[in-house]
């Protein structure tokens, strides 16, 4: 049986994140759906996948060093191939930035001390930092997670000797 790598599991997942990830954008027809849950669901599967199987191959008993590196492989690939994706969903889909425009708009509007220029600038502020937030998110959020369930999955799996 031939071994799937670390970072080729991550590419795996982190496809099947994207399609997922649009499809439910498709179905829903936004962004803030509980489906979205679905896509962590598949990241969490596709890091254990990854510890699990280095489990497999090693044995019991590899230093917690080692099972972090094939988890940082997965979910560094999973990572960028979600930023890049979150990049090119944004890009295709500027309605996304006025949405949040407007909505930023309607929560300046119920502020009683805001001059009506301070508004319009705020908004603008709103609309040009979209993408850099939004990304910036994405890349935090990945990482984060990844790093915690790789961090946690790779220190059950280091500290269990098999006697």
């Amino acid at each position: 049986m031939k071994i799937i790598s670390a970072t080729n599991k991550g590419l795996i997942t982190g496809i099947l994140m994207v399609v997922t990830s649009y499809s439910i954008y498709v179905l829903r027809g936004n962004t803030n759906s509980s489906l979205q849950f679905i896509v962590y669901f598949i990241f969490l599967g596709g890091l254990l996948w990854t510890l699990f199987s280095y489990k497999n191959e090693v044995g019991y008993g590899a230093p917690f060093k080692d099972y972090f590196l094939q988890g940082f492989k997965c979910f560094i690939v999973v990572s960028l191939l979600m930023v890049l994706f979150t990049w090119a969903f944004i890009i295709m889909h500027p309605e996304l930035k006025e949405q949040s425009a407007a909505y930023a708009r309607v929560q300046l509007l119920s502020e009683k001390d805001l001059a009506p220029s301070d508004i319009e600038s705020r908004v603008e502020t709103t609309k040009k930092m979209f993408l850099p937030s939004y990304l910036m998110g994405a890349v935090l959020q990945y990482l984060g997670i990844g790093a915690l369930v790789t961090a946690i999955g790779a220190g059950f799996l280091s500290a269990y000797k098999n006697n």
